[in-house]
């Protein structure tokens, strides 16, 4: 049933006239007329049956009913997949924003399946993490579906936490156009040969503006952080502007994503290549981390605090800020009057770059659903689900959220010229490493220090070096 209903396109019209045909012509030994047609051949049987009786009209009647009642059932927004045997709980786990709480809607469709529970399950991220690191340890998971990015899927896939996806991957790819999805998506969850989650939201940062402030001052979108820099002296005394310009800096996590871009813009990496020795700490790292500190001052000082992403976008839709940095998946609702007190002037632009003619300030990100190992549930039946949430139909609705994973789908997604400059102009993800995590863990803790005023940009960093060699020899990731 569930590959009748993925061809939900087929023309009703169709099914109607082979059904008369059927019954107008039908003996004993005739063929179905459209072979592996469920709705089809049930429309022979009725038209063949009454025939032997000499009634066609009545026949004919009938199976246009079985065909008409047939195509009712194909509902491409809905979750076309078979009831499990017996009741099952599909336990989702993941972090909230605009696009991941639309998917999970879509994921919740399933319960209108028979036997299938779907729990939802919204935690911030830090929570999520520590929550799944805590879990996903252990030899059993209450949770079958997760929210991983390409760091997340790295770390936990060398440890051993999710459930390769290659076999289903492969039964499944025509049947659900998994190849429309790029190969490049696919393998950002890729560890040791195995693919390890099924990517839903593209994601990468992009500058979201005031295009009438800009207009009224004469200024140009800035390229560059200096030119960041340089427009934030010419905003701040804007009417009703707040702080002229906001990245997110207000927790450790997310400043070091923007100091992985503002690094590998300056030429340098976390590790040295091709090893797990350090690199952060280079002279690289602390020109990156001193930029990120002069855009700071420049344009936000002590508010940084204060303005995550989510707070950011909200005074660029009230007007307390002329422009921000901002994930392309987090600008829903910018552009609608309903959220926004400037939606038709509200405008997308790719990151700006670190340096003059580096690659810009912006890192690739893709969102996935994986299925931990310790899951207690049917591998396929769970995949079955995620594919569901994540079809072509639901990404076409969801593309307004978020950037989208599916090249055919295009119109609706307000950012996708700014975010495919981010991303294909940007630094790129993060390496597949597993010792990545532990830089990730010893750059966070530190970090905010730089922009409390609390250490220079070098102390963080030498002190990020100490922490994470030590932790990496703990885990032998260091001699």
């Amino acid at each position: 049933m569930r590959e009748t209903m993925r061809r939900f396109m087929r023309p009703l019209g169709l099914l109607i006239a082979l059904a008369m045909v059927a019954a107008a012509c039908g003996t004993d030994d005739a063929e179905p007329a459209a072979a592996g047609a469920t709705e089809a051949t049930d429309a022979a049987t009725v038209a063949t049956e009454a025939d032997a009786t000499g009634d066609t009209q009545a026949a004919a009647k009938d199976a246009a009913t079985v065909a008409t009642e047939a195509m009712v059932e194909l509902d491409p927004a809905a979750c076309n997949m078979d009831a499990p045997d017996s009741a099952v709980t599909i336990n989702y786990l993941g972090w909230p924003f605009a696009a991941t709480q639309f998917y999970a809607e879509e994921l919740e469709k399933c319960e209108e399946v028979e036997n299938i529970s779907v729990n939802i399950e919204f935690l911030d991220y830090d929570s999520t993490m520590d929550q799944l690191r805590l879990v996903l340890s252990a030899d059993s998971s209450p949770y079958d579906i997760i929210h991983v990015t390409n760091p997340e899927a790295a770390e936990f896939g060398f440890n051993g936490w999710l459930t390769p996806l290659n076999d289903l991957i492969d039964k499944y790819r025509d049947e659900y156009d998994l190849d429309d999805i790029p190969q490049s998506a696919w393998d950002g969850a890729l560890i040791d040969g195995n693919y390890l989650g099924v990517p839903m939201i593209g994601d990468s940062q992009i500058i979201s503006y005031r295009s009438d402030l800009f207009d009224e001052y004469g200024l140009a979108v800035p390229t560059t952080y200096d030119e960041i820099i340089s427009a934030c002296g010419v905003l701040a005394g804007a009417p009703g502007i707040d702080i002229p310009f906001a990245m997110d800096f207000s927790a450790g996590w997310a400043i070091e994503i923007e100091f992985l871009a503002a690094i590998r813009s300056f030429g340098g990496d976390w590790l040295v290549p091709g090893t797990n020795e350090p690199n952060f700490a280079s002279p690289e790292g602390v020109a990156a981390l001193t930029k990120l500190k002069e855009v700071n001052d420049a344009c936000m000082g002590d508010a940084h605090l204060t303005y995550g992403y989510q707070a950011a976008s909200d005074g660029l839709a009230n007007g307390s800020i002329a422009f921000i940095s901002i994930w392309a998946s987090t600008v829903e609702g910018l552009q609608n009057a309903e959220n926004s007190e400037y939606p038709d002037v509200i405008a997308f632009a790719p990151a700006a770059a670190p340096l003059t003619g580096s690659l810009l300030g912006s890192t690739a990100w893709l969102n996935y659903y994986a299925i931990p190992a310790g899951s207690g549930l049917d591998a396929e039946l769970v995949f079955l689900a995620i594919l569901e949430a994540t079809d072509a139909t639901s990404q076409v609705e969801g593309g307004q959220f978020g950037v989208v994973t599916r090249k055919a789908v295009t119109d609706g997604v307000p950012t996708v010229e700014a975010v495919n400059a981010s991303i294909g102009e940007g630094v790129g993800p993060y390496e597949p490493n597993a010792a990545i995590a532990l830089v990730q863990a010893a750059l966070q803790n530190v970090l905010p220090f730089v922009f409390t005023g609390e250490m220079t940009p070098q102390e963080v960093l030498d002190a990020a070096v100490e922490a994470y060699i030590a932790e990496a020899t703990t885990q032998g990731f260091l001699p």
